[in-house]
């Protein structure tokens, strides 16, 4: 019979190339994906394969290195940088006498670690359940064994069977009740829809910026730090413009390569602020040499989703990092936006990203010069009060010509207010910035 070794802080890596994959980013990224859990790396094994050794993944010979190394280091846990089958797991841990874990159970204890909300707890237990169904195929020895009972088993149920059963019961819970998260967040959209507030999501690898751009956005104080999966629950907010109401910005989990699929498929609740956004903010890190590959795995993942349809702003963050970049906006041949260049972090170019939104989603926004007679005192106030006037001037027949970027529906009201025609006010035909 074989029970499994107790789980520990003190970790040996494995991380090994195989043909065709990139190697030492994927390394360092796995290093750091380690200590995001909170384990002390003792030291990471390398080597190349072809493929995967049926047994052991590594094979026989470098799981005895491995047994021996873990041995003269203490490990109490041996991390795989890959997808391990529950054949190869259990294979490993009776050669190597130490927990191992796969890159999937991996995530899922970080997420496990960093979840906070109710509604991330549910989705992350829901993973873990369904990864954990997995291990029970061909599972340890001893759930092998027959066991007779009364009410939760029938006779001779194994304890194999049993397991599985009630996971399989609470995995059934779970989704009832994220069903019910689902219903509510539908319920927050369609408020919005009503009210036609725009939604903003951002998206991008883990550890590019997002939940620092979100905090300078909106003024909030969520966690960020330099770390993989700093912030877990998505959290929305208030976006206040310079013209119009507020929108409303979500920030959601960050992405990483090879995210496991059960992550994917419990969070579908959360991925639905994603899906039904007006429009996704990719948020890049400018500095990062695998900036082209990790936006890839974002945008897999977002097509994975349905959400590919949406329509995607680049954003590369953190230009504080790359030396002579600055500020600045780029536009297809068309003139649409398609990429930000901004730093979260000193607040260079969050005024482009405004003026951008701005561009996107409030569609009815005009700029230009309004004429307002002398007598129209309260109507030039109450557009300063708006925020709508970036310049004044007066005429020589005493008139107020004032410089303003104001949406149509806040000029028509203001005017109809004072018995005004907005049309006759405006020096020449505004210009409209979507």
């Amino acid at each position: 019979m074989f029970e499994r070794p107790r789980s520990g802080q003190r970790a040996l890596l494995v991380h090994l190339q195989f043909p065709l994959e990139e190697y030492e980013h994927a390394r360092v990224e796995f290093v750091e994906l380690v200590r995001s859990a909170g384990a002390e790396v003792l030291d990471v094994v390398g080597g190349s394969r072809r493929s995967p050794d049926p047994r052991f993944f590594v094979g026989g010979g470098k799981a005895d290195e491995l047994a021996e190394l873990a041995a003269e280091l203490g490990a109490e846990v041996v991390v795989f940088n890959h997808d391990l089958s529950p054949s190869q797991e259990r294979n490993l841990e009776a050669r190597l006498k130490c927990r191992v874990l796969g890159r999937a159970g991996l995530i899922l204890d970080i997420f496990a670690a960093r979840a906070r909300s109710h509604e991330g707890k549910l989705q992350v237990e829901l993973a873990q359940l369904r990864h954990l169904s997995t291990r029970l195929v061909r599972g340890w020895s001893h759930l092998e064994r027959q066991k007779g009972g009364i009410g939760l088993r029938g006779p001779g149920e194994t304890q194999l069977e049993t397991d599985r059963r009630l996971i399989g019961d609470r995995i059934t819970r779970l989704r009832a009740r994220l069903e019910k998260v689902r219903a509510r967040r539908e319920q927050g959209r369609a408020a919005r829809r009503r009210a036609e507030t725009p939604t903003i999501s951002l998206v991008g690898y883990t550890n590019a910026g997002k939940s620092t751009l979100f905090n300078r956005l909106t003024g909030s104080d969520i966690y960020a730090a330099d770390q993989l999966f700093a912030t877990l629950d998505p959290t929305l907010r208030q976006l206040p413009m310079p013209v119009g109401d507020p929108l409303i910005l979500a920030d959601t989990v960050g992405f990483i390569r090879d995210l496991p699929p059960e992550l994917v498929a419990a969070f579908n609740a959360t991925l639905e602020e994603t899906l039904e956004a007006e429009l996704l903010l990719h948020v890049i890190d400018a500095a990062d040499p695998e900036r082209r590959d990790h936006a890839a795995e974002v945008n897999a993942v977002l097509a994975d989703i349905g959400a590919d349809r949406v329509r995607q702003i680049e954003v590369f963050n953190k230009i504080d990092a790359v030396p002579g970049e600055s500020p600045r906006v780029e536009r297809d041949g068309e003139g649409r936006v398609i990429r930000v260049w901004l730093s979260a972090m000193d607040g260079r170019g969050l005024d482009l990203l405004r003026e951008v939104l701005t561009e996107v989603c409030r569609p009815d926004v005009l700029a230009g010069v309004l004429s307002v007679p002398a007598a129209a005192g309260r109507l030039r106030a109450r557009l300063f009060d708006l925020g709508a006037v970036q310049g004044e001037q007066y005429d020589e027949a005493g008139r107020c010509v004032l410089t303003v970027t104001v949406t149509r529906s806040d000029l028509d009201r203001l005017c109809r207010q004072e018995g005004m025609d907005a049309t006759r006010l405006w020096q020449a035909p505004p210009r409209a910035l979507a």
